[in-house]
């Protein structure tokens, strides 16, 4: 039986082939070996016109939202990807409406609450460092029948979840009661979490993705 394909959303940037520098489609390496782990074949989407959606649902079984810039970040900071924002936002809505299994991470929950609606709280502190951090898990979730009540993350700092969108709902919390992790209401597996399951040694998350996916 053929493995599910997974398209995992990348970032585009400057890469350097000897004296040659040509923007590139970027995708952190954990991404794909987990979903390879998790026994699903990993594709890397690059941010194409958001008129190409119908076409990636009609091929790929699962997807997953990655890590990067802040969704909607200003001109003024570097970080802005445009691109980036129009093609996940009308991903991760088509996926919630065809209800294709998807896990959204960091940046991609911050892309699914806004897409549908939602707002979202300035960054506590620097996103590029990970700390450990403990949650508190709805049991009778989607995540929670993959995790359990409580999980260990590894997270950074980044925008937390402020008003939150429509169709979504709050699984997991921190010990302040801060958001951190939503799933879209009666979807087989619309999970998005604030942290960085690719950074850590549970690979329950992907492999439940997988499984959803090839189901």
């Amino acid at each position: 039986m053929p493995r599910p394909l997974i398209g995992i959303t990348s970032h585009l940037e400057p890469a350097r082939w000897g004296s040659w520098v040509r923007e590139a489609a970027v995708v952190a390496t954990p991404f794909l070996r987990e979903v390879d782990r998790a026994g699903g074949l990993p594709v890397v989407l690059a941010p194409v016109h958001p008129r190409r959606v119908d076409d990636l649902l009609a091929r790929f079984d699962g997807f997953v939202l990655t890590t990067g810039a802040p969704v909607g970040a200003d001109e003024d900071s570097g970080e802005a990807d445009p691109r980036r924002d129009r093609f996940e936002t009308e991903l991760v809505r088509a996926a919630v409406t065809a209800r294709r299994p998807f896990l959204a991470v960091e940046r991609g929950l911050q892309v699914l609450n806004v897409a549908m609606g939602g707002s979202l709280l300035p960054a506590a502190g620097p996103a590029h460092r990970l700390v450990d951090t403990d949650v508190t898990v709805n049991v009778s979730s989607v995540l929670g029948k993959v995790l359990g009540d409580r999980a260990r993350v590894r997270r950074a700092d980044g925008p937390g979840v402020n008003r939150i969108g429509a169709e979504l709902v709050p699984v997991a919390w921190d010990g302040a009661q801060a958001v951190e992790a939503l799933e879209v209401a009666d979807h087989p597996f619309g999970v998005a979490v604030r942290w960085r399951p690719e950074e850590g040694a549970d690979r329950r998350l992907f492999r439940a993705l997988v499984e959803h996916a090839g189901g």
